[in-house]
């Protein structure tokens, strides 16, 4: 028996940054009311925001260090439904960007509660090493394909 979708009546506008440093690439493990995935750092957009507001402010949530934005790497070409709100259409934005005074290395992986409900691990992955397999998420694993053979 074929699960019905419900009918596409929202946009879910995400921004995520792609750090860098060294031949890794920064990775966040969430924990979000138990559902657990990786992906790369950002989220949501805000009403009254731009891409690159929004994203300044996720990396600030997040890992509490601010951001500055290099390039745009890839918006979204296809039709991608969310995973947690079955109504909305993803609409998702990746950026090149440097954090700011970010730890070494040593430091990480960097765990910061976000509440009782909602864990974060960032963690670095070799750039060489990555596989769509490491991301949870349809974008993120095209991300990953996309990323990879720049740094090959």
């Amino acid at each position: 028996m074929s699960e019905t979708l419900p009918i596409i009546n929202k946009f879910n506008i995400r921004v995520y940054g792609i750090f860098i440093r060294d031949q890794k690439v920064l990775l966040v493990k969430e924990n979000m009311n138990g559902f657990k995935f990786t992906k790369f750092p950002g989220g949501g957009l805000e009403f009254g925001e731009g891409l690159i507001d929004g994203l300044k402010r996720e990396i600030q949530e997040e890992l509490e260090l601010n951001c500055e934005i290099k390039d745009h790497f890839y918006t979204t070409d296809f039709f991608q439904r969310s995973a947690f709100y079955k109504n909305e259409q993803l609409i998702s934005v990746y950026y090149f960007i440097d954090i700011l005074k970010c730890p070494d290395f040593e430091s990480f992986p960097i765990s910061l509660p976000q509440s009782k409900t909602h864990q974060l691990e960032f963690f670095w992955i070799d750039i060489k090493a990555i596989e769509e397999s490491d991301v949870t998420f349809p974008v993120d694993k095209i991300i990953v394909t996309k990323l990879k053979p720049r740094f090959l």
